[in-house]
C-alpha cells in the first residue's frame, strides 16, 4: 500500500480542491480558500512526520498467481473504505465518501514529476467545448445533437516526456519543375528532376511524449500544443479534486518517440527553404542530437464519454486551453445530398471552363 494524503479544511473538515478559477485550494462545504504557498507549507511539514503504517499482511492463499496482475488497495483516511487500483493511479476519489485523495508514494523519489500545468479550465467548460464540438459539424445527425447522452465526465492529469534537445539535420529532397506549353494541335509537358541537398542546426524544447499506456499517442497529440510556460513546480495539492496517473512508459522507452518526432520536425522546417519547385520530396535524411535531456511533468486533460444508440464515444479537451476533439457519427444522407450539390457545381463549372477553352482556340 502507498501512503495517501487528504487536504482537509481546517475550518470544516471537509475534502479541499484545486479551484481552477482562482488558482488556489478550495473547500466545497465552507467556501474557504487557500493559497498555494500555504498548502505548499503543510505539505512540507507533513513530510517531516513520520507516516502512519497501515499495511496489512494478505493471505496467499486468497490468490493465485497472476490473479491480483497489478492491482493494488489503498485505505481512505476518512472513512476507512477500500480504494483498488493499478499501480498508475496517482490521484482519485474515494467511491464510499467521495473525498479526493493523491496516493504519495507513486510520486516519491525519481517518479517525482518536475512540473505540472494546473487545470485553466472547470467541468462546466468542457461540458460547453462538447456542445460546442456537435454544433459546428454539419454531418451530424439532428437526433445525436439531442439524444446523446454524457455518461462520464473526468478530469486527468496524463503524464509527459518532455525532451529537449539541439539537432544536426542533413536533407536531401527530390524536386520537379513542371513547364507547359502548347501549339495548335498539341499541349506539351516537361518535367525536370533535381536533387536538393540542405543542412543545418535546430534546437528543440519541450517535446512532449505521452507516458501512460491508457491514452492513445495520436490522441495526446491532436491536444497539443500545451502552454509549458504556464508549467509550475509540482505539488501534489494541484492533484486534489482530479484524476491523476504516474508513468509507466519510462523515459528511455519514449525516446524513440522523441526522435521521430525531431526528425519530422527538422523535415518540415528545412523543406521551407526549398522553394521554387512543384513538388518536393524527402529523399533521405541524417539528424544527430546533442546535449539532450529529459524532464517529467503532468498535463491537464478532461476525457468525455458519452453514448448514442448503445455506441460508446470519446472525446477529450486540453485542460489549458480548450482544444476539443473526438469522432462523430455522420448523417450519410446529408454527406450525399452536399456531396451532389458539390459535383453539380464543380460540373458546371469545369464545362463552363471547357467552352471557354474550345471558344479560345
Amino acid at each position: 500500500m502507498s501512503d495517501m494524503q487528504q487536504y482537509k479544511c481546517p475550518c470544516c473538515g471537509g475534502a479541499l480542491e484545486f479551484n481552477v478559477s482562482g488558482q488556489n485550494m478550495k473547500c466545497p462545504y465552507c467556501n474557504t480558500e487557500f493559497d498555494m504557498e500555504t498548502v505548499k507549507q503543510y505539505d512540507e511539514s507533513l513530510n517531516q512526520h513520520k507516516p502512519d503504517n497501515q499495511s496489512w499482511e494478505m493471505p496467499s492463499s486468497q490468490w493465485g498467481d497472476g490473479e491480483t496482475g497489478d492491482m493494488k488497495i489503498y485505505i481512505c483516511k476518512s472513512c476507512g473504505g477500500e480504494i483498488i487500483g493499478d499501480d498508475t493511479m496517482a490521484s482519485t476519489d474515494c467511491p464510499y465518501c467521495g473525498n479526493h485523495v493523491v496516493l504519495m508514494g507513486q510520486f516519491s523519489g525519481d517518479l517525482k514529476p518536475d512540473c505540472v500545468i494546473p487545470f485553466k479550465l472547470d467541468k462546466n467548460a468542457a461540458k460547453e467545448g462538447l456542445k460546442k464540438h456537435i454544433s459546428t459539424k454539419k454531418l451530424v445527425p439532428k437526433l445525436f445533437k439531442s439524444e446523446n447522452h454524457l455518461d462520464e465526465i473526468k478530469g486527468i492529469y496524463v503524464p509527459f516526456w518532455l525532451f529537449d534537445t539541439e539537432a544536426d539535420a542533413q536533407v536531401n529532397y527530390r524536386a520537379t519543375k513542371v513547364r507547359t506549353w502548347s501549339d495548335s494541335r498539341y499541349r506539351y509537358t516537361e518535367t525536370s528532376y533535381f536533387d536538393v541537398f540542405r543542412s543545418g542546426s535546430l534546437a528543440f524544447q519541450n517535446i512532449p511524449v505521452d507516458g501512460s499506456t491508457k491514452m492513445e499517442d495520436d490522441l495526446m497529440e491532436s491536444l497539443e500544443p500545451f502552454n509549458v510556460n504556464d508549467a509550475v513546480d509540482f505539488q501534489t495539492a494541484y492533484l486534489s479534486g482530479y484524476l491523476a496517473d504516474k508513468y509507466d512508459v519510462s523515459a528511455e522507452q519514449s525516446v524513440s518517440r522523441a526522435n521521430e518526432r525531431v526528425k519530422r520536425s527538422a523535415e518540415d522546417v528545412i523543406r521551407d527553404t526549398v522553394v521554387g519547385y512543384n513538388t518536393v520530396n524527402v529523399n533521405n535524411s541524417s539528424i544527430q542530437h546533442r546535449n539532450g535531456k529529459s524532464k517529467y511533468a503532468l498535463y491537464p486533460i478532461w476525457l468525455l464519454n458519452t453514448t448514442w444508440r448503445d455506441k460508446k464515444y470519446t472525446f477529450a479537451m486540453n485542460g489549458q486551453t480548450g482544444k476539443f476533439i473526438g469522432d462523430l457519427p455522420v448523417d450519410w444522407e446529408k454527406f450525399w445530398m452536399w456531396f451532389g450539390i458539390l459535383a453539380a457545381i464543380f460540373g458546371s463549372v469545369a464545362y463552363g471552363l471547357l467552352w471557354i477553352w474550345n471558344f479560345l482556340l
